[in-house]
């Protein structure tokens, strides 16, 4: 098949490269000219393990080009996937512009029976508003179909969750349409949901929201844990390990974020404001990752005491590792609580660059981040992280006192480095 995938972000990109493996010819579509520009000459914008690699394979045997010409790439393809952002708008909804304006776009230059695929995460009922903004701009009869085709796709393991997914879920409404997209997944060796487009759309969002649910929940429990000298990480697998339940999202932490989660959780509760419904569990969910920065932050201070001119080193600005994507990060959070209480940062991360302010520097290794620092706090699980030489890095740190936001430290091992340890829920 020929495959147009309009949006050339995290997601697109990476369904573009996947559907190259699969043998389609597929082109990539943006109007940013810079983006383009970089993914023509074998360069991603944004960081994703593995993904390089098959770009420049793709550009080179000639199945993957990239454009900025809507017209010619909207006419000469066969099945059309929107990729365009959803982001967050003011009161809490998806902001739908971008998917509009495609959709428009898609109109103007119908020439022949085409599949329009929202892979964007988008509100319950998209689908309906896509086919009514083509339809507003058609200039002739041509039919179309339009489908819902939600990505599950996790930041840092993209690739592999895009070639081995857990299942495919296909929202249609004609036959002809059920049949194109079985021809385009044929070689998925996984479940598939064939149901309406409502369906499909809903189902995107209760399993993000479901999945933030599960991180909020052992969070919330993992302070609980604290007071009665519990260790969570004993909890998280004496329940986890139910298959009812399952172990994954069940680590203590700092918190979730990212571009899905926050957004996508927020999407589905305006959704329901909406409707006159009320999802109290989903809302309780919200409020105690709102809280999670903070609670550690105060952790911290029970150590120090006032924050006034101390400096804190900031392990990790990433929302998780395998990623440069710091959107909704827990880190920055932490990081305005830090600084609101009159603390220095410095700060360190693999992958994202940042500038510097008077109350904020990033350094390039993490021997300088920990240098005279009165205190460690560590908010994304790299694994370098992990490997840290602890008692190596500890005759150049001032105040020795380790807050670890992901629970990743070995808390023995940091100890008998002669660091003080703080972990969510392993008082």
């Amino acid at each position: 098949m020929k495959i147009l995938i309009v949006g050339t972000g995290y997601v697109g990109t990476t369904t573009a490269l996947v559907f190259c493996e699969k043998g389609h010819q597929v082109t990539g579509l943006d109007v940013d000219e810079e983006k383009i520009k970089k993914l023509q000459s074998g360069e991603l914008h944004f960081f994703e393990p593995g993904l390089g690699e098959l770009l420049k394979k793709h550009l080179r045997e000639g199945n993957l080009s990239f454009t900025q010409d809507e017209s010619k790439a909207i006419e000469e393809n066969d099945v059309i996937f929107i990729c365009v952002g959803t982001p967050q708008d003011k009161d809490g909804s998806a902001d739908l512009r971008y998917v509009q304006k495609v959709a428009e776009r898609i109109g103007e230059n119908l020439n022949t029976y085409k599949v329009i695929v929202d892979k964007s995460t988008v509100p319950v009922g998209t689908a309906d508003k896509v086919a009514r903004w083509i339809l507003e701009h058609r200039k002739n009869a041509i039919p179309f179909d339009v489908v819902s085709n939600p990505e599950f796709l996790r930041e840092g393991s993209a690739l592999q969750d895009a070639l081995n997914p857990d299942r495919i879920v296909i929202g249609y409404s004609s036959e002809k349409a059920l049949h194109s997209m079985r021809e385009l997944y044929k070689d998925f060796a996984c479940p598939f949901v064939e149901t309406t487009p409502k369906t499909a759309e809903m189902i995107k969002y209760a399993a993000n929201s479901f999945l933030a649910l599960k991180i909020s929940y052992i969070n919330e429990l993992a302070r609980l844990c604290d007071l009665l000298g519990i260790k969570i990480d004993d909890l998280s697998k004496g329940i986890g390990l139910d298959h009812r339940i399952g172990e994954a999202f069940l680590k203590a932490g700092v918190g979730y974020g990212g571009s899905c989660f926050p957004k996508d959780v927020s999407a589905l509760l305006k959704t329901a404001e909406t409707n006159h419904q009320t999802l109290s569990i989903l809302e309780a969910a919200v409020k105690v990752n709102q809280t999670q920065p903070k609670y550690f932050v105060e952790k911290l201070q029970a150590a120090l005491g006032s924050l006034e001119n101390k400096v804190i080193a900031v392990l990790g600005l990433a929302f998780k590792s395998n990623t440069d994507d710091i959107r909704e990060s827990p880190s920055f959070k932490i990081i305005d609580h830090l600084v609101q209480a009159g603390a220095k940062i410095k700060a360190h991360d693999p992958t994202v660059k940042m500038g510097s302010s008077p109350s904020f520097k990033q350094v390039s290794t993490v021997e300088e981040c920990v240098s005279d620092t009165d205190a460690i706090i560590l908010c994304t699980d790299w694994e370098q992280y992990k490997n840290i030489d602890w008692m190596s890095v500890r005759k150049s740190v001032r105040f020795p006192f380790i807050v670890d936001g992901k629970n990743m430290l070995n808390a023995n091992e940091v100890k008998h480095a002669g660091y003080g340890y703080y972990a969510l829920g392993k008082s």
